[in-house]
């Protein structure tokens, strides 16, 4: 009975700090979700940034050997922007997908974290607790599914009924034995808006991911993008959206509930041009608190160059040309050689086929010749 009060009380306290929704779960091994990683892992369908050996992402005892329950939590985000900036010819912008809106969700469910931890410190002798949010070994939707945060969906999002699929999750490892809530039935039944929808079929079936050939996580990484992807991305310089945008639960779905996370139009879409030129220090300055800064500013930049010639916006070339012939990045200099070829200007054209008789780099080389093959 004293953990039952004890858990009124936290649920009571989690609205009054700003917490959207909160859910207990237990601490047993997630044996379902162990066998879907090995699967997973011998697909070569992970992305390599997850953390922690399969037993630690599966079984909570191993981070945390007093293991209890598990405390969930959601945080909604907005989807809309208060004062939208329109990206026109000549004025080409970018895009951050929404869960890189406002200030780093990382850094804001870490304090609500740290405030329950504290609320319980006080009332708990012997209290221990282990928080994370999204780079922690649990895997934050299993985590949320078990604790009735929402169901698993389709396109392996958890969706809340309240919020949709805009939420943002963390969980807290505890020595408390709170009881489970009850989880939640899956709710997607026939639809299937989210696979169709997806550019790459990185939605190998319902529910499970190929990481590889997500665009979200393609836009992360530090290489050329694969030829095959890099018209799909449109102006999307940081993660990926469309699995989201298509699902019935998320129409009309637009909370504003955190000041943290209001979007800066000229942030949240930037314009690509600038971006280009953009300085490691400013880059920090003006990115630093985001999510979407946390690889640097090399596949962001490597991103606005691939939309700018997917509008194949004349008014960069110039810059492109600079780009090609003077950073000392290779996948900076190939893939602005190969945008060049693809907006199909003469001078970019022509300085392509200049910069290809010094060029030393042969991947670089070879993005050349794609872009050229491209008229």
């Amino acid at each position: 009975m004293a953990y039952q009060q004890l858990k009124e009380e936290l649920i009571q306290y989690s609205k009054e700090i700003g917490i959207d929704q909160i859910g207990f779960a237990s601490a047993s091994a997630f044996s379902e979700l162990k066998s879907r990683l090995q699967a997973q892992e011998e697909a070569g369908y992970l992305s390599g940034f997850e953390k922690g050996t399969i037993r630690e992402r599966t079984e909570p005892d191993r981070l945390l050997p007093e293991a209890e329950s598990i405390i969930a939590i959601a945080l909604a985000y907005p989807t809309k922007l208060k004062h939208d900036v329109k990206s026109v010819k000549g004025d080409r912008r970018g895009m951050f997908c929404r869960a890189s809106w406002g200030t780093d969700y990382h850094i804001v469910l870490e304090e609500k974290l740290a405030k329950l931890s504290a609320f319980l410190q006080e009332r708990v002798s012997g209290f221990v607790q282990r928080s994370m949010v999204d780079t922690g070994e649990l895997s934050d939707r299993a985590v949320a599914e078990r604790a009735g945060i929402g169901f698993s969906a389709k396109n392996t999002f958890i969706i809340s009924p309240e919020f949709g699929s805009y939420i943002y999750l963390g969980e807290m490892i505890t020595n408390i034995p709170f009881s489970p809530d009850e989880q939640m039935v899956e709710g997607c039944g026939s639809c299937t808006k989210c696979l169709d929808a997806c550019p790459t079929g990185a939605l190998v079936e319902p529910g499970r991911l190929n990481a590889q050939q997500c665009l979200a996580f393609l836009t992360q990484t530090k290489g050329y993008l694969p030829d095959e992807h890099r018209d799909k991305l449109g102006n999307f310089i940081y993660g990926y959206e469309t699995c989201q945008v298509v699902c019935p639960y998320n129409k009309g779905v637009d909370f504003h509930h955190h000041e943290a996370f209001e979007p800066d139009p000229d942030l949240v879409k930037p314009r690509l041009l600038e971006l280009l030129s953009i300085s490691n220090r400013q880059f920090k300055d003006k990115f630093g608190k985001m999510a979407g800064s946390w690889r640097g500013k090399k596949p962001l930049q490597r991103n606005a160059i691939l939309a700018l010639a997917h509008y194949k916006e004349t008014e960069a070339v110039p810059e492109l040309i600079r780009l090609m012939k003077d950073d000392p990045r290779p996948v900076i200099r190939g893939t602005a050689a190969w945008a060049l070829g693809k907006i199909g200007e003469v001078s970019g054209v022509e300085a392509v086929k200049t910069a290809m008789t010094i060029e030393e780099d042969t991947e670089v080389l070879a993005e050349m010749k794609k872009g050229l093959s491209q008229r």
